[in-house]
């Protein structure tokens, strides 16, 4: 029998992603991928599964899974509280369920955005070498959107393995400050001296028009030198587009391929996560960087995520031990001495 996660409960918008599909912007197909790289690339090592492996993101609160054969091991990335059968269990710490035990992941206490993984990965057949889902076009994912309640994941696994559960202690990872780190350009120029000092030097808020797409902000209105139209052209990860209003928008993970409004600069690869690990009214500020720096903070940020592994520590508790193992030990010798 194949074994499944069934979806009692899902979030809002949880959704199946991995490092996106790339090469195919030229035909109109949107990348898509996780919106936090680190959170699933944590959770998958969390698992031992290899770090682009799809998980599912969920946003603001997460779902309830039941396991329908197995056991099946899980983890989940981001500060959410956890139950199973009711009983609290953590979060950033690998978990074996067996047949019929269900997994509640509850609202995320910090940020907006958290992963789960299952060991040896869901059964999906990629589109264009890729299980991501991309909403709007209806492609990749479990049916092309995101999870609803009823839902029927189908996993590699049949069984997993009986072995000790891994850890990670989350203040280990980069930190995420209220600094959003920029590259200015390719259309810097159209825009005035003034218009420049205005995005690097106010403070901008999330909107409420934010989700995976791209993050409307609000702010200091930023000054177009000669009007508000270009050549439409690709959009790179992180771009800041500045329309008619001078009010920024910055593309995230399923970005539109192309855009005629001019990019101001574009959001650097690990603070692209950062930002959408941020909700509608958190405020920040932009600070350029060169092209070097950009480049050295990507791979410091590439080190750490490929050192996640090492990282890992064995979990505390019985979550440590087996059957087998148990059994080798004298449980009850303390109590017997206590008696005396």
């Amino acid at each position: 029998m194949t074994t499944h996660l069934r979806v009692v409960a899902a979030g809002p918008s949880s959704t199946v992603q991995d490092r996106g599909r790339f090469g195919y912007q030229r035909y109109g197909v949107s990348v898509a991928g996780a919106a936090d790289p680190l959170l699933h690339a944590a959770a998958n090592a969390l698992v031992g599964n290899p770090a682009d492996a799809g998980v599912v993101e969920f946003t603001m609160m997460g779902d309830t899974l039941t396991v329908e054969g197995g056991p099946v091991r899980l983890a989940v990335a981001g500060d959410a509280p956890l139950f199973v059968d009711d009983q609290p269990v953590s979060s950033w710490t690998s978990l074996r369920l067996r047949d019929g035990e269900t997994l509640r992941i509850g609202a995320l206490r910090d940020g907006v955005r958290g992963c789960w993984a299952v060991e040896g990965g869901m059964a999906l057949d990629p589109v264009l070498g890729s299980v991501a889902t991309h909403s709007r076009s209806r492609l990749g994912g479990l049916h092309g959107g995101a999870l609803k309640a009823g839902d029927r994941i189908p996993l590699r696994l049949a069984a997993a393995v009986d072995r000790g559960e891994s850890t990670l202690d989350p203040s280990l990872l980069p930190p995420r400050g209220e600094v959003i780190r920029v590259v200015l350009g390719p259309q810097d120029d159209a825009f005035t001296p003034a218009g420049i000092a205005a995005f690097l030097g106010g403070e901008y808020s999330v909107s409420h028009e934010a989700d995976r797409m791209g993050y409307r902000l609000t702010g200091p209105v930023i000054e177009h030198a000669r009007g508000f139209n270009i050549t439409s052209d690709g959009i790179p990860l992180g771009a800041v587009q500045v329309p008619g209003t001078g009010q920024p928008i910055v593309l995230l993970a399923d970005r539109q391929t192309t855009g005629g409004y001019p990019k101001i600069a574009c959001v650097i690869g690990p603070d692209v996560a950062a930002l959408a690990q941020k909700k509608p009214g958190d405020r920040f500020r932009f600070r350029a960087v060169t092209v070097a720096e950009a480049q050295a903070i990507h791979a410091q940020h590439r080190a750490v995520m490929d050192g996640l592994p090492g990282l890992l520590r064995a979990a505390g508790g019985f979550a440590l031990y087996d059957s087998e193992r148990l059994l080798g030990f004298n449980l009850i010798g303390g109590a017997i001495t206590g008696w005396e």
